[in-house]
């Protein structure tokens, strides 16, 4: 088990080489490269190597047998680095025994790989869900081209130029004195709550959505917004952008659409449920979420 008090996906070992990805005779020569490899993705899994050393099943593909495969960075400055899609029927003992396709979630809660291999995925997955979705072009609606290694899509007919897109959420851990605000969707696993989210609408700020997302989940007022910390959240494409925010108000009102329960929680029962002490079980999101860090903050951990 590898031990980090990192963010899961936050951290990324690769140097995304911007500066050269726009040239397309330089990716051509890295793609041809004896010493490129291939990080591969049954659907939404990665291929990765359980063994003691762990690690992704990086591999050589020729060209020719990968659909669009995107340029992730270098390793070590000079090893290329792409991800593919392969096919749902793929035959993983091609890989060796210890190559198992495994679903991010698994792997960022198992501990399984070292924080920077994570980092990696959520890049990887990101781009190839894209991709997958965006074939076409959303101006004319004529088949797109990938250019800049996967980071632009371009229409040979309109000329359009289309970008990855990522998704902004805020997250907010809501507090009022000794007291947090925590709710729980149906979704959750059983006795699980988390600091409520919602996405950030057009021509919103990280504020405005905290203070309108808590009062239309909950019914609380909220003044003051402070930023807190980050995380990708490869789910597929969202930024996590985590805050901490003073309520207003007390009296909850759910949005049963959007809720299952909601309710204050005094500190010390709160830190309970992060110890796993508490007395009805009731427990809060894993470490490799960034809505155990606030609620780590509110207790006085970070």
């Amino acid at each position: 088990m590898f031990l980090d008090d990192s963010l899961a996906f936050t951290l990324n070992s690769l140097d995304r080489m911007a500066q050269r990805r726009s040239d397309a005779e330089w990716l051509a020569r890295q793609a041809a490269s004896a010493e490129a490899r291939h990080l591969g993705f049954i659907g939404e899994r990665p291929l990765v190597v359980l063994n003691p050393l762990g690690g992704l099943a990086l591999y050589s593909l020729p060209q020719s047998s990968v659909r669009e495969p995107v340029f992730l960075g270098c390793e070590d400055g000079e090893k290329p680095i792409f991800a593919s899609q392969l096919p749902e029927e793929q035959d993983l003992s091609a890989f060796g025994e210890a190559v198992k396709a495994i679903d991010l979630r698994s792997l960022a809660m198992q501990s399984i790989l070292p924080p920077a291999m994570l980092g990696v995925l959520a890049q990887a997955r990101t781009l190839l869900h894209w991709h997958a979705t965006h074939r076409f072009c959303s101006r004319c609606g004529v088949a797109s081209e990938m250019r800049d290694g996967g980071y632009r899509r371009h229409c040979p007919a309109c000329h359009a130029d289309h970008f990855p897109r990522t998704d902004p959420v805020s997250i907010m851990l809501v507090t009022r004195g000794d007291h947090c605000l925590l709710g729980r969707q149906a979704r959750f696993a059983p006795g699980m709550y988390s600091a409520l989210a919602g996405f950030i609408e057009p021509g919103e700020t990280i504020e405005e959505a905290a203070r309108r997302e808590v009062f239309e989940e909950a019914g609380i007022k909220v003044g003051r917004v402070d930023y807190h910390s980050s995380q990708p959240w490869p789910f597929p494409a969202n930024l996590m952008i985590g805050v901490m925010a003073e309520g207003l108000s007390e009296e909850i009102t759910i949005d049963r659409t959007e809720l299952e329960d909601a309710r204050w929680f005094p500190r010390a029962e709160v830190k309970a449920m992060l110890e796993g002490t508490h007395p009805a079980g009731l427990t809060v999101p894993a470490p490799f979420a960034i809505a155990n860090r606030l609620v780590r903050r509110f207790v006085g951990e970070t």
